[in-house]
């Protein structure tokens, strides 16, 4: 039995405290205050707040070292943000006796609100495997020194950020990975919570230069933009997050409207950040499994 399955099941108040914490809506004090209420004592609130940290090594489904891959750090420029842009390129290793650049789709893989930690890198190694697709994962945090390896310090670096020039950050780094020699020039975006919203907004900016775009409890863009967007949107939430779910069927009946491809599911018993195992209170697995499933038939379906 390994790490994340020996923790157990915390209170969902405290879950649900950790959420608002990470998503900036209380501070690290009101976050600890409610701890406290379902503790016993200092250790025991202690112990809570470390199993509600992400565990990135238990999670880590493919190595950096998988012979299977090849990746490689590089710095996209990014005149309309602030200035560049670095992340992770991940793509299959080329086939034996393949001559030159072998062509395959192209994904944008965006994290949430902590910039490119060891998760998100490791999904975008996951999405290269997925489909044979060359994905590339940018660290909206490089302006102010990349993703600092603490989650605390992350969420605050973020929030000192200009919204406007993260999100000409992250076109520039699509439109850089569309390009690239080894692309067909067909385009995807998969993103989470913040990336969520992202890959949503997005699929408006991008218009025809998108082909897919797959969002996991992601915030719906303008409605009225909808008809913008000509990407194939897929939309993932976990059945208690209520806030998301309530506002999903608007954007649902404005996909529909505006004739756009587009699929979307709700999943019983699953909360915001299902999807990420390495934060084990959250992680839902029978849902994160069957999401996954459909997003990489998803972009095997719009892509190739």
């Amino acid at each position: 039995m390994d790490d994340m399955q020996r923790r157990q099941a915390l209170d969902p108040e405290v879950i649900d405290a950790y959420d608002l914490f990470i998503h900036g809506r209380i501070d690290r004090r009101s976050f600890m205050d409610r701890v406290k209420k379902v503790a016993i004592s200092t250790a025991a609130a202690a112990a809570i707040v470390d199993q509600l940290m992400p565990n990135y090594a238990a999670a880590q489904r493919v190595s950096p070292q998988d012979g299977r891959i090849t990746s490689e750090r590089v710095t996209v420029p990014s005149p309309a943000g602030y200035g560049t842009i670095a992340g992770l390129l991940v793509r299959p290793r080329p086939r034996a006796g393949a001559v030159g650049p072998e062509r395959m789709p192209a994904i944008l893989v965006v994290h949430e609100n902590r910039g490119l930690n060891p998760h998100i890198e490791d999904i975008a190694r996951r999405v290269a495997l997925g489909g044979s697709f060359m994905a590339f994962a940018p660290d909206t945090l490089t302006s102010v020194g990349g993703y600092p390896g603490d989650e605390e310090k992350a969420i605050a670096m973020f929030a000192t950020l200009d919204q406007a020039k993260m999100m000409a950050d992250l076109q520039a780094a699509a439109a850089w990975v569309k390009r690239r020699p080894e692309s067909t020039g067909r385009l995807g975006v998969i993103g989470f919570c913040y990336g969520g919203g992202v890959a949503n907004a997005l699929a408006v900016r991008m218009g025809a230069d998108l082909q897919a775009a797959v969002s996991f409890y992601g915030g719906a863009p303008p409605l009225a933009d909808v008809p913008k967007i000509k990407a194939a949107v897929q939309v993932h939430h976990g059945g208690d997050d209520t806030r998301l779910v309530d506002a999903w069927p608007a954007y649902r009946d404005a996909l529909k409207a505006a004739g756009v491809t587009f699929e979307g599911y709700v999943y019983p018993g699953a909360g915001h950040g299902f999807n990420n195992d390495s934060t084990s209170q959250r992680y839902n697995k029978a849902a994160a499994d069957l999401a996954w499933s459909r997003s990489m038939l998803w972009f095997i379906k719009s892509l190739t």
